[in-house]
């Protein structure tokens, strides 16, 4: 079974889309609130529950993390964007993404957890994450400017706008398999109000190819969904160029790739 045939499995069982509007609802949710929530609903003993949330793992469209003694479950989006990547054309993508982006921020949640697995090695990965060149090929036309070291400032900047895009400081720099920065987005007044986050990237070999875990976390209630909702095409971007070599030509993806007029 390919990549594609596992999600949309996952997706045909009523109850695992229950779960995983459990997860959109509130993230980071313990196995114990989920089978209190959907057990009942459904009629199924706990053991039914964690075979579904097995299948859903199975497919990507969930994340697990330790914290403590607890297993917290987190909806991970990465899979459903590359399906939305491969059929919904450049045309339609904006009335989409502004539609799920008003969902999005009806409903956020304050941290976010995204998982992919790409075929490449770790190195590899780590230089497409930190080379500022083949950075802006998947992020948005945006590289990192900063000498990579603990406690170094960093900027976000694009070829395209004079302004600078967003910052922080480099927080933990284990390459090429950790990287933790906070992140201060400047991009408009409405991001620039909230703060600052963190961000952690983290590479682990699995065969062949990598599992790339990314955590927005330590945002503030009620953060806009402008802050991490880019994630999904991010990482899009970066599997795809990885993986063959070539650039998402989605118009969210080219946000920053080309220079703009600045009134």
């Amino acid at each position: 079974m390919d990549a594609d045939d596992a999600i949309f499995k996952a997706l045909a069982d009523p109850t695992r889309r229950r779960l995983l509007d459990r997860l959109f609802e509130r993230d980071g949710r313990t196995l114990g609130e989920l089978v209190g929530e959907v057990a009942g609903e459904a009629g199924m003993t706990r053991f039914g529950v964690m075979k579904h949330l097995r299948v859903l793992e199975d497919a990507g469209l969930i994340v697990t993390r330790r914290s403590g003694r607890e297993k917290l479950h987190h909806l991970n989006p990465v899979p459903i964007r590359l399906v939305h990547d491969r059929w919904v054309s450049k045309f339609a993508e904006p009335w989409a993404a502004a539609l799920s982006g008003l969902k999005r921020e009806l409903e956020a949640s304050m941290e976010r957890v995204f998982e992919i697995y790409v075929k490449t090695t770790p190195e590899r990965l780590w230089d497409a994450i930190t080379d500022p060149a083949k950075r802006r090929i998947f992020y948005f036309g945006v590289g990192i400017v900063t000498d990579w070291t603990v406690g170094s400032h960093y900027e976000a900047r694009s070829e395209g706008v004079p302004d600078l895009l967003w910052e922080g400081e480099n927080l933990e720099v284990e390459p090429p398999r950790r990287l933790v920065q906070s992140f201060h987005a400047l991009w408009s007044e409405a991001v620039r109000d909230a703060g600052v986050s963190r961000v952690t990237w983290e590479i682990e070999p699995v065969g062949d190819s990598c599992r790339l875990l990314v955590t927005h976390d330590e945002l503030p209630e009620g953060a806009n969904p402008e802050l991490y909702g880019g994630w999904p095409m991010v990482l899009s971007g970066l599997k795809t160029y990885l993986e063959t070599g070539e650039a998402l030509t989605t118009p969210g993806s080219l946000r920053y790739a080309t220079p703009r007029a600045h009134g």
